[in-house]
Parts: C-alpha cells; sequence; structure tokens
C-alpha cells in the first residue's frame, strides 16, 4: 500500500496532531526521569515495543513502524505482545524483561491497570517509557503518551452518525472492548461517540450508565445495551447477536474497533437486518477503509499506528544521544498523532476524507 502523504490530508487533519515525520515533534532539554541521555556513538540503544497482541493488524502496523525506524536508526528493537487482548501477565513479564536487558526505554500499548505497577519500576530503574494509543490510568506510570484523541475520534463519527440519521429515531447497540476492565480507550471512544450524537453523558469516565432513552442531537434515541467485543470479530458477532436478541430494530451499531466492527455486521447480515444500518467505528487501517468502500462500516475515525510507534523509536533514540525529551501537545496531556473522519458518504458540517484518500494513507 501506498503510504504517501499528500499536503492536502495533512491540512484536512480534523486535530492539529503530526502525521509527518519526527522531526514534526517538538522536544525539551529537559534529561528523562531515568537520565537515559548522553549515551556515546558506540552504545548500542535497545528499545522494547510491547503491543496488546500481535495479530491485530493495528498492533501489526504499530509494530512495522517501529522495525522501520529502529532499522534507520540502528536501534535494537525488541517486540513483544500480550495473547490477547486484555493479556496483562504477558505484558508485565515484557516489562520485566525491558528491565533486565538494560533497554533504554520501552513503548507500550497497556492492555489494562495491572501493568502500571511494571511501568513503574521500568521508570525507578531508568527507562523512559512511552505509551502508545492508550493513555495508562496512572499519569505516573510514563513519562508520556503517543496516541489519537481518542474522544474526539468517537465525536467524529458520533457527529456522522446523527447527520446520516436526519432526524430518524436512533436505536442504539454499543459494542466496547471490555466490561470487566476500564481501559482509557474504551471509555473515551464509548463516550466521544454518545456526545457526538448529542446525548447526555452521566460520568464520561464510565460506559453505560447514560439514560437508555432520550434525545439526540436530531431526535429521539434508545440504546439497547452495552456488550463487550474485546476487540476480535468473534466477540463483535456476539456482541452484535446479544443486542439484537434485546431489540432486533437496531439501527446504529458503535464499534469500539473496526475487527468488532466486522463482526457485528455479520450478525447483522446473518438476521436480515443490514438495510439502513448505519455502523462505525475506530481505526482507519487498510482493510478498514476498504469495509467503509464496501458499504459494510459507514464511516471510521483513522487513526496512525505506525506513526506512533515511528514518533516513540525517535523520541527515545534523541533521550539517549542528546538528552532532549518530547513534549505533549498544547493544551493536551498526551502528544497527538492526528486523526480524520473517512467516509465515502459525506455530511453537512461534519469534516471527513474519502475512501481514496484514506487508502493512500491507511495506518500513517
Amino acid at each position: 500500500m501506498n503510504h504517501a502523504r499528500p499536503g492536502a490530508f495533512r491540512r484536512r487533519l480534523l486535530v492539529a496532531g503530526s502525521i509527518t515525520a519526527t522531526a514534526a515533534l517538538a522536544f525539551t532539554g529537559c534529561a528523562s526521569s531515568g537520565d537515559a541521555g548522553g549515551a556515546s556513538d558506540e552504545e548500542t540503544i535497545s528499545v522494547s515495543l510491547i503491543t496488546k497482541t500481535d495479530t491485530n493488524p493495528f498492533f501489526v502496523a504499530m509494530q512495522q513502524g517501529a522495525e522501520e525506524i529502529a532499522d534507520e536508526l540502528g536501534v535494537e528493537l525488541t517486540l513483544a505482545a500480550g495473547s490477547e487482548d486484555g493479556d496483562e501477565d504477558s505484558q508485565i513479564q515484557a516489562i520485566e524483561n525491558a528491565i533486565s536487558r538494560g533497554d533504554a526505554g520501552i513503548l507500550i500499548t497497556p492492555n489494562g491497570p495491572a501493568v502500571e505497577d511494571a511501568l513503574v519500576k521500568a521508570r525507578d530503574a531508568g527507562l523512559y517509557v512511552i505509551a502508545l494509543d492508550t493513555p495508562p490510568g496512572d499519569p505516573e506510570s510514563v513519562d508520556i503518551t503517543f496516541a489519537t484523541d481518542n474522544y474526539l475520534a468517537g465525536q467524529e463519527i458520533g457527529k456522522w452518525a446523527a447527520a446520516k440519521l436526519d432526524g430518524e429515531k436512533a436505536t442504539i447497540a454499543m459494542i466496547d472492548l471490555f466490561d470487566d476492565k476500564v481501559v482509557s480507550v474504551d471509555v473515551a471512544r464509548d463516550q466521544g461517540f454518545l456526545d457526538g450524537m448529542g446525548i447526555d453523558l452521566a460520568d464520561e469516565t464510565a460506559n453505560g450508565d447514560e439514560a437508555s432513552t432520550g434525545t439526540y442531537s436530531g431526535g429521539d434515541y434508545e440504546i439497547v445495551g452495552n456488550e463487550a467485543s474485546q476487540g476480535a470479530e468473534d466477540g463483535g458477532r456476539t456482541a452484535a447477536e446479544t443486542l439484537l436478541s434485546k431489540n432486533p430494530d437496531i439501527n446504529v451499531v458503535y464499534t469500539i474497533n473496526e475487527p468488532a466492527a466486522y463482526g457485528a455486521y455479520e450478525a447483522f447480515k446473518a438476521a436480515g437486518s443490514t438495510d439502513d444500518l448505519i455502523v462505525v467505528s475506530v481505526d482507519g487501517g487498510c482493510a478498514g477503509v476498504d469495509a467503509v468502500t464496501e458499504g459494510i462500516i459507514g464511516a471510521t475515525s483513522q487513526q496512525y499506528p505506525l506513526k506512533m510507534a515511528e514518533l516513540g523509536v525517535q523520541a527515545i533514540y534523541d533521550l539517549v544521544t542528546t538528552g532532549e525529551t518530547p513534549e505533549v501537545s498544547e493544551g493536551l496531556d498526551f502528544y497527538n498523532t492526528g486523526v480524520a473522519l473517512v467516509t465515502d458518504d459525506p455530511q453537512d458540517g461534519v469534516e471527513s476524507i474519502d475512501t481514496a484518500e484514506a487508502s493512500e494513507i491507511c495506518w500513517g
């Protein structure tokens, strides 16, 4: 896939997060929490990338981005991952291994709060820790986060869905990530979507506590329920089947990611309920963009995992070689790597790019 980044696309990003190479990062001369700077030219710089899984295309792309920049810089990169989304034990072991090796830093997409004590231990041992994609619950467990503005990603698909409904009643299925733990990306996308729809949030730090009926920006709504998918296709299908059994009139499906969206669509297809069905999601991978083209997904918020990983490896390299550390984006507590709404059915008042443009830069 061609990864060209047209200037027109950069100008149309929905946020000011950088999707260019590492030159776009702002840096400060502060030393890291572990004083990792000042390496000689001969010193090998070792970095661990620990993803949630190594099967989800999002994380596969992240690994590829890290490998490419590591090769360019001469960084020794170790890849590790959970066996499935939510596998904290494997990530903890990978963190322990990074500490034992004396790595300069860790890049991690945290699988849950249980990994945070291990990350604090890594920071105390002098490793520079960068969260990718998923900000941890404990901000002291990492030095900085490079991520999509996941709340904004949710808002954009929510605004699009509300406009697409054009006043029709919204009967909504919410297909989340987990129901047994709180992960920031799960909550931010869910709550952002509802906010984008114009639905009043109860507690914006929790999923599933909104009023089950009420009004959205265009008319009446009913939330059929929240079901967990584990971010997987089979989980998305099971979640959709459960929600359809509660209400066969669902016409809006929010999904945490595109694998869950594929599974959910298959459940609705099997039930003969895809006419006028609106499915929205977050990821914007090449396969997800294809799903928008095919009409499986109506709109998705595209994020840039290759860029997250590239920027992360570069930041640790620069820290070791120059002592400089990255800064968060203005007005945020993380470095924003950008998001764009992708749809072939643009709606008035909702900025978007089409699938032809999105396919040129899928995964960043």
